[in-house]
C-alpha cells in the first residue's frame, strides 16, 4: 500500500510539473487548495479558457461554401499547325535546292528546281511564234481598210494569234512544273535528297510543318461533354518534360461520340513561341470544371472518431456533434457533405472537451488560448 501510494504521489508530482492544464483542472474538481498548491497567473489563465461561468470557452469559424473540383486528365499527341507534304508533278533530276537540313522556309521560297532547259527553249519557241503571229495579225489589221484582205485570211490570222498566246501560257505552265516553292512558312526536317538526285512525279520531296503552334488531339469521358466548350482553358504537360506545364486552351470538339469507348474527340491548342515542342510529342492533358457546392468548413474543425470525421457546431448555445463525409481537402478548408448550413458557426478550438448538449461561449482566439499557442495538427 505505501508503495502503490508513493508510485501515485510520484505520478501526480510529474503531470502537475510537466502538463500545464494540470493545474486547471485540479483547481476545477477542488483538490489545488487540498494538495496545498497555489494558484498562479498562468493557471487562472487556462482555467478560464475552458470553463467560465459554467460554459466551456470555444473558437468557431462560420461554414463557407465552395466547388469540388472535377479534374478530367487525358493522353493526347501534338502535331504542328499545318504539315506539308511538299511533292513534284514533274520527272527529272535536281539541279538546285533552296532549303537546308531543319532550315525556316519562308511562303512562295524555291525549294527545289528540276533540270528545265529542254522546257526553257519550248518557250522560247512559244514566244518567237507568239510574236511572228503577232506582227501577221497586226498587218491584216492595216490592209483591212483597203480591201485586199478577205474576211477568211482576217480569222485565220486571229486563230494563229490565240494558238500562239496558248502556246506561251503551256510553255510557261510546264517550266514552272520544274519547281517547286513553299506553299507556308515553316520548317524543313532532315532532307533525303541531294542536288543531281533523279525525283518521278508525286514523289515526296520534303515536309514542311509551321510549329508556331501545337495542336493536340485527346479525348473525355461523355459525362462531360455538356461541359466542356471552344476557348476553356486547358493545362498540357509534355511527358518528354517531366514539371514543365503549359497553359493553352480548346480549339475544337468532335461532333459525334464514339460509342465503343464513349468518349469525344477534343482538339487543343498551345501556343509554342519558344519552339520546345515537336510535331509527335505525348502530353498529359488535364482540363478542371466547376462540380457540385458543398459546405467548406476550416480544416481544425474536423475531429475524428471510431465511427468517422465529426465536426462540433454551436447550436442553442451548446454543442451538437455533427458527422461529416470528407469530399475534398484544399489549403484552407475541407469540403464536406454534413447537414450543415453557410454561416453556421463550426468548432475550431477548445474542442478537447466538449461533450454533445454542452453549453459553450464564442469567444475571440486570444480568449481562448495563450497567445503563441501551436495549433492541434488533424
Amino acid at each position: 500500500m505505501i508503495l502503490s501510494t508513493l508510485l501515485i504521489a510520484g505520478t501526480l508530482a510529474l503531470w502537475i510539473a510537466y502538463v500545464p492544464s494540470a493545474i486547471p483542472v485540479l483547481d476545477r474538481v477542488g483538490l489545488l487548495d487540498l494538495l496545498g498548491l497555489e494558484r498562479t497567473a498562468e493557471s487562472q489563465t487556462q482555467g478560464s479558457r475552458f470553463r467560465r461561468g459554467g460554459a466551456m470557452a470555444v473558437v468557431v469559424e462560420k461554414v463557407a461554401e465552395g466547388k469540388i473540383s472535377d479534374r478530367v486528365a487525358a493522353i493526347g499527341d501534338g502535331r504542328a499547325l499545318r504539315t506539308v507534304n511538299l511533292r513534284t508533278k514533274a520527272t527529272g533530276q535536281v539541279i538546285e535546292l533552296g532549303v537546308d537540313d531543319g532550315g525556316y522556309v519562308e511562303t512562295g521560297a524555291l525549294v527545289v528546281r528540276l533540270e528545265d532547259e529542254a522546257e526553257r527553249i519550248a518557250l522560247e519557241r512559244a514566244r518567237l511564234m507568239l510574236e511572228d503571229a503577232r506582227d501577221e495579225a497586226d498587218r491584216l489589221a492595216r490592209l483591212e481598210t483597203t480591201g485586199a484582205v478577205t474576211e477568211v485570211s482576217r480569222r485565220e490570222a486571229d486563230l494563229a494569234l490565240s494558238t500562239a498566246e496558248l502556246a506561251v501560257r503551256d510553255a510557261e505552265f510546264e517550266l514552272a512544273q520544274r519547281r517547286v516553292h513553299a506553299p507556308i512558312s515553316g520548317w524543313a526536317g532532315i532532307l533525303d535528297l541531294s542536288v543531281g538526285d533523279s525525283v518521278s512525279a508525286q514523289e515526296t520531296l520534303l515536309t514542311l510543318t509551321d510549329r508556331s503552334q501545337i495542336l493536340i488531339d485527346f479525348r473525355v469521358p461523355e459525362r462531360v461533354v455538356a461541359q466542356i466548350a471552344r476557348g476553356m482553358p486547358l493545362e498540357a504537360r509534355p511527358l518528354a518534360m517531366p514539371g514543365t506545364a503549359l497553359r493553352g486552351k480548346v480549339d475544337a470538339l468532335d461532333n459525334v461520340v464514339d460509342r465503343a469507348s464513349r468518349t469525344l474527340r477534343v482538339q487543343g491548342r498551345l501556343d509554342n513561341a519558344e519552339d520546345l515542342l515537336r510535331d509527335g510529342m505525348a502530353f498529359e492533358v488535364v482540363l478542371r470544371f466547376p462540380g457540385e457546392t458543398l459546405p467548406a468548413v476550416d480544416p481544425l474543425a474536423v475531429q475524428w472518431s471510431s465511427d468517422g470525421a465529426f465536426v462540433w457546431t454551436v447550436r442553442d448555445e451548446t454543442a451538437t456533434r455533427v458527422p461529416i463525409a470528407i469530399r475534398q481537402r484544399n489549403a484552407d478548408s475541407v469540403l464536406v457533405e454534413a447537414e450543415l448550413t453557410p454561416g453556421e458557426p463550426v468548432v475550431t478550438e477548445g474542442v478537447q472537451s466538449l461533450r454533445s448538449g454542452a453549453a459553450v461561449r464564442i469567444v475571440e482566439p486570444q480568449a481562448a488560448a495563450p497567445q503563441g499557442a501551436a495549433a492541434r495538427p488533424l
